[in-house]
């Protein structure tokens, strides 16, 4: 999966519109292999997204669970950790 592309299910407060639609947009650059798409492509680039932020909102509002929601910063300090843990395994090798 593409690293920036992240879990949106279960926080509090809930996913942003904004939120659907940055990682509706990571997909449909990683499917296309195109950051910025050509004039040629853009509507198909534009409708993409669209289609897949609708696919994903969709999808969020129906899913269930029994536990309890996730803290935003609690789960980006966790992140932080493991690519502070990764950085320093890098220069750990790196020295070897």
């Amino acid at each position: 999966m593409c690293r920036n592309i992240r879990q949106l299910h279960n926080f509090e407060p809930p996913a942003s519109e904004d939120e659907v639609r940055d990682a509706a947009l990571q997909f449909v650059r990683k499917v296309s292999g195109s950051n910025k798409p050509s004039k040629a492509n853009a509507e198909a680039f534009d409708l993409a997204v669209d289609e897949v932020a609708a696919a994903t909102q969709k999808l969020l509002d129906s899913l269930v669970t029994k536990a309890p929601p996730k803290n935003r910063e609690e789960e980006a300090a966790k992140g932080r950790a493991r690519f502070d843990a990764r950085v320093e395994r890098w220069r750990a090798a790196d020295a070897a």
